[in-house]
């Protein structure tokens, strides 16, 4: 779990939501984290996932994962956004 970090886009690779693209919101333990995507899986409500579901992609929204380390606010709409923004280069 060296290499995941807060704010990385991820995309997951099984379960119901394969293929949908979210942000990791916070590391649980060495298995599983909780991810975002300011629509459906927002900060009040974030998404167990097994990092093994996961695709971990070359991009992280440092914006983001810096308001959330130092307890910024962040807005759903912030979220949605960046996670559009950044996965139009990671589409298959």
């Amino acid at each position: 779990m060296d290499n995941v970090q807060i704010g990385q886009l991820v995309r997951s690779s099984a379960g119901r939501d394969k293929g949908k693209l979210y942000l990791i919101y916070d590391l649980l333990d060495e298995a599983f984290v909780r991810v975002i995507d300011g629509e459906k899986k927002r900060l009040i409500n974030p998404k167990r996932k097994n990092i093994k579901h996961l695709e971990f992609l070359p991009v992280r929204a440092d914006g983001i994962a810096e308001k959330l380390i130092r307890g910024e606010p962040v807005t759903e709409k912030e979220i949605s956004e960046t996670i559009r923004t950044l996965g139009l280069s990671h589409t298959d």
